[in-house]
């Protein structure tokens, strides 16, 4: 029997129903990942009023201030493409807040967008939606940032086809439950074209939108690699300050993410060039980049989680020395490395790049997760940190 999407639970429902006891809550995300069904779930539960910023109406009620003062709820959608959202919900919050709790959703990072004018410093919470991940899908229990390492949770036949979905065809809640490779493909084409000429077009001043489909077209085939400005300036014949510009949209419009090198002062790791991923992993035809790419999906996922939810503030970041040796993944906790994690499609022995960072820097925990295979075994102890091969279902499973 299929399965619908709002039969499947998403774990940041709860506490965004907590936080909204106390203050505004901005739900970001990409778009169709979820979050106008969560918020209309919510308004079902409470008897809310859902605003619709695209929508006629609803923009005239709340240009005109003719807010439902019967609802227990009021969550406005898209409405970061007003000129003076801010405003408008520094006032609404400010004058209803007690009565009235406030859900502010959008397919945009809310808090990047409309820094200026009215702060709404202190009033609100930010929470972040993301495509379904392995264990949410597989329902598996997710406690906390400490027991990550120590990977409690093994995983079950629900994570292992949730795996095996996620990378055939992505994390997007109507791509993944249509089950259709073939369905995927089409819902991805006119997702970029929706993106690209409504949700751009919306929020910024851009008049070659054309050649941002074709930006976005050139992201898919450098995903899991460092991306060169100068590179996509050249491919587009634009300048590189319009390249910068344009990638910096995509970025706010989770078509896409970076992630920084991490270098210490001992090391002569490379400073500036940033590894590029994209939100939609499934776009990308070579499996291994697939693979790391859905990867580094879940890490942020945890990023985001840990910061919105438990007040944890981690960092994403990779390793690379000009020579050569790159490890994937670096997460920092309290600006110091926690966990380091080499990402390889079969079962390998310990990755000469992952033994080189460790044997430099101190680093609590470490994992070489493979796709291919299910066995799990120790890999070396370097200094305190004892490397551990796992599969890409375990690791996985532990993640929010």
């Amino acid at each position: 029997m299929a399965i619908h999407f709002n039969q499947i639970p998403r774990r940041i429902a709860l506490q965004v129903s907590t936080d909204l006891k106390s203050k505004m809550v901005f739900l970001s995300g990409p778009r169709q990942c979820g979050k106008t069904t969560l918020a209309k779930k919510l308004i079902q539960e409470i008897q809310g009023r859902y605003y619709n910023w695209d929508v006629i109406q609803d923009r005239k009620a709340i240009l005109k201030n003719e807010l439902d003062l019967d609802a227990k709820l009021w969550v406005f959608d898209e409405i970061h493409k007003s000129k003076n959202w801010r405003g408008f919900l520094k006032g609404a919050f400010d004058t209803y807040a007690q009565d009235h709790p406030i859900l502010v959703t959008g397919s945009a990072r809310l808090e990047l967008y409309g820094r200026g004018g009215d702060s709404l410093q202190g009033r609100y919470y930010p929470h972040h939606l993301h495509p379904f991940t392995v264990s949410e899908l597989s329902q598996l229990p997710f406690q906390s940032l400490d027991e990550i390492p120590l990977l409690p949770n093994k995983p079950t036949a629900e994570s292992f086809d949730a795996l095996s979905n996620l990378l055939t065809l992505g994390g997007f809640p109507e791509p993944f439950l249509s089950g259709s490779e073939s369905q995927a493909r089409r819902w991805r084409i006119a997702y970029d074209e929706r993106l690209v000429r409504e949700d751009i077009s919306s929020l910024e001043r851009l008049q070659e939108l054309e050649k941002v489909e074709l930006m976005l077209d050139r992201l898919g085939e450098v995903a899991g690699s460092v991306v060169s400005i100068n590179s996509l300036r050249e491919d587009l014949e634009i300048s590189f300050d319009t390249a910068a510009k344009w990638l910096k949209i995509l970025e706010k419009l989770f078509a896409c993410f970076r992630i920084s090198p991490f270098g210490p002062p001992k090391i002569k790791a490379v400073k500036k060039e940033q590894k590029l991923y994209l939100w939609d992993s499934a776009k990308l035809a070579n499996q291994g980049a697939r693979f790391e790419n859905l990867i580094a999906l879940h890490l942020i996922r945890l990023v985001d989680w840990t910061r919105d939810v438990e007040g944890v503030k981690l960092e994403l970041r990779y390793f690379r020395l000009r020579s050569g040796p790159e490890v994937d993944f670096i997460l920092l906790r309290d600006k110091k490395p926690w966990l380091a994690i080499e990402v390889k499609k079969q079962e390998q022995s310990l990755a000469p790049s992952l033994a080189y960072f460790l044997e430099r820097v101190s680093v609590p925990y470490a994992f070489q997760v493979h796709l291919e295979g299910q066995k799990e075994k120790k890999l070396a102890r370097i200094g305190q940190c004892e490397v551990r091969s796992v599969s890409a279902a375990r690791f996985l499973a532990n993640l929010p």
